[in-house]
């Protein structure tokens, strides 16, 4: 089969088209055809950083839609040839990709393959950084950064339909400030700390730096905002740390920035008694899959039921996943990127 594999870190050159052997599915393991697949910063992290690579060559992706192609010993509930979405450890860029099955989902009713790639990561993530663990309140503020990327999209929609008072956002551009204002954000400030609608990267200027929490003040009255979601990590941690009001909380469920990783104490959470909260997905498919299987079904359901959209704004063939690193590593992409696998 072929697949995108990486031999050493680096740029998107690295990325080559590669035969390799088919899985087979061990017990408890699906594999499927892949007819899409999801596009992630964290596939940006994994080709230049070797994030969560557990050893080269590679072959990066986290989630895919696509079809049923063998079970493992064990394994119920799914057949053959059925349609499935699926959150992987890896190997998703390829045209077949394999996964526990504890994460792969039938797809909800109405449901097309190409939708289904842009579910298994990003829906129970914005899902669980808003409800499970942001413990979001009707009335409540909510500040995103990234409010242009796949997850600020979905977290936009969610919060305004799970009762939020006013949703603010970061973004890097006005046509990110622009396209994040039609997916339910009431105000985007522009420029901040760095920014996931594209690579995630940050590299403001000093003064910019200091742009979202003066603005995200000036917007609620000096309150500041009851709930923070921050992919970002570094300076803008600690900015969305500030723009917190009293018994506000921040929910990590990233470190796009590469910084140290964060940490908090008595100092910066007694004051106004804020909370601190973490999110990986990935983590969670290993410690609790259940629970990443309750938190999904909740989710899929706010897509099958119109409730939120995560339009795809580029798709790319298999073989120019090149291309879509290129892209959102340029800091230019709104919305979900695609890989085109097969049909």
């Amino acid at each position: 089969m072929r697949a995108i594999q990486l031999q050493e870190y680096g740029g998107p050159e690295v990325l080559r088209v590669v035969d390799t052997g088919i899985p087979e599915p061990g017990p408890g393991q699906i594999t499927v055809d892949v007819a899409y697949t999801g596009v992630n910063f964290a596939d940006l992290k994994a080709r230049a950083e070797g994030y969560r690579v557990p050893a080269l060559p590679y072959v990066p992706g986290l989630e895919v839609s696509g079809h049923v192609r063998a079970l493992g010993a064990g394994v119920e509930g799914f057949e053959v040839g059925q349609e499935v979405a699926a959150l992987t450890a890896g190997g998703a860029y390829a045209e077949v990709a394999l996964a526990d099955a504890t994460t792969v989902f039938a797809l909800p009713s109405g449901v097309d393959l190409r939708t289904a790639a842009t579910l298994p990561t990003v829906l129970p993530t914005a899902h669980a950084l808003l409800h499970e663990v942001g413990r979001l309140s009707a009335g409540e503020t909510v500040l995103v950064q990234g409010a242009a990327g796949g997850i600020g999209t979905v977290v936009g929609q969610l919060a305004k339909a799970g009762g939020a008072g006013a949703v603010y956002g970061v973004v890097s551009s006005e046509a990110k400030a622009k396209y994040a204002l039609a997916h339910g954000y009431d105000e985007v400030f522009v420029g901040g700390f760095g920014d996931l609608g594209g690579s995630g990267e940050s590299g403001e200027s000093g003064e910019s730096k200091q742009g979202f929490v003066a603005q995200v003040r000036a917007a609620t009255g000096g309150r500041g905002v009851d709930l923070a979601l921050d992919p970002v990590g570094g300076d803008t941690f600690r900015g969305g740390l500030a723009a917190l009001a009293v018994f506000g909380r921040l929910v990590s469920f990233g470190n796009a920035s590469s910084a140290e990783p964060w940490r908090v104490g008595q100092p910066e959470l007694y004051g106004t008694a804020l909370g601190v909260s973490g999110f990986s997905i990935l983590s969670l498919a290993k410690s609790a899959p259940q629970a990443l299987r309750e938190v999904a079904a909740r989710a899929f359901a706010k897509v099958a039921d119109g409730t939120v959209e995560l339009p795809v704004t580029a798709e790319f063939p298999l073989a120019d996943a090149a291309g879509a690193h290129r892209l959102m590593g340029a800091r230019t992409s709104t919305g979900k990127l695609l890989l085109r696998v097969a049909g």
